[in-house]
């Protein structure tokens, strides 16, 4: 029987989506084809979920270009690899506002082993997008951005939202990080395929390091509460 680490690492190493199909001008990031990703990759989920133990999921919008987008580790940056779930990287750093807060809230909880042992988290979509600005700076570009990219995106998001069920996931809750647009097309999803009983929406961490950041322990308290 395959661990929960065996099925993750599966589901990544065979993640695919082509700009192709995408709105022009849009294109997918996808960090599991970099071998020096792919060795974080496995580390982190090797080390936290080499096991059968059942999981509750939180998910987020997609990944973005300073987070999962470059380590593959949703909400992780390499600051937080290496200091808080003492996994040595060096290869490139990377700083995320969404993982400082996320780390916050899991030292809060009990620590990255506790809380990796009861929660798995992904993104509604697990591949992240860029687009280029006027500037022609590449930005991060979020699924519902572009009616065009949602759209196209619905069935690759069904299709990897199931594979990762199959993990071993409690449906009776699903968290959702966004409790805007994010929380509005998962409810709509799981109205049309019932994938979970009931979804509880969180505010997104970025939302909250960006405009709430005097209220970070309030939201911290929160989402503790709600989790357990």
């Amino acid at each position: 029987m395959s661990t929960f680490a065996q099925k993750i690492l599966n589901f990544y190493k065979n993640l695919r989506l082509k700009n192709s199909e995408l709105p022009q001008g849009i294109e997918v990031m996808n960090p599991f084809f970099n071998e020096k990703t792919w060795t974080i990759v496995e580390a982190f989920y090797n080390k936290f979920y080499d096991d059968n133990q059942q999981r509750k999921l939180i998910l987020g919008i997609n990944p973005g270009r300073h987070g999962a987008g470059l380590t593959g580790i949703p909400f992780t940056d390499t600051k937080r690899l290496n200091n808080v779930c003492d996994i040595p990287f060096s290869e490139f750093e990377s700083h995320e506002t969404s993982s400082v807060f996320v780390y916050d809230m899991i030292h809060a909880y009990g620590g990255v082993a506790q809380f990796y042992n009861n929660f798995y988290i992904s993104s509604v979509s697990p591949l992240g997008f860029v687009k280029q600005n006027k500037n022609g700076r590449f930005v991060n570009y979020n699924y519902y951005d572009n009616k065009a990219l949602e759209k196209a995106l619905k069935p690759f998001i069904v299709d990897t939202l199931k594979q990762q069920l199959s993990f071993g996931i409690d449906t009776n809750i699903c968290y959702c990080l966004g409790t805007g647009k994010n929380y509005q097309y998962l409810e709509k999803l799981n109205a049309e395929y019932s994938f979970f009983q009931q979804i509880i929406p969180l505010e997104h961490p970025r939302y909250i390091m960006q405009y709430k950041l005097k209220d970070k322990q309030n939201y911290i308290e929160k989402f503790i509460q709600l989790l357990f």
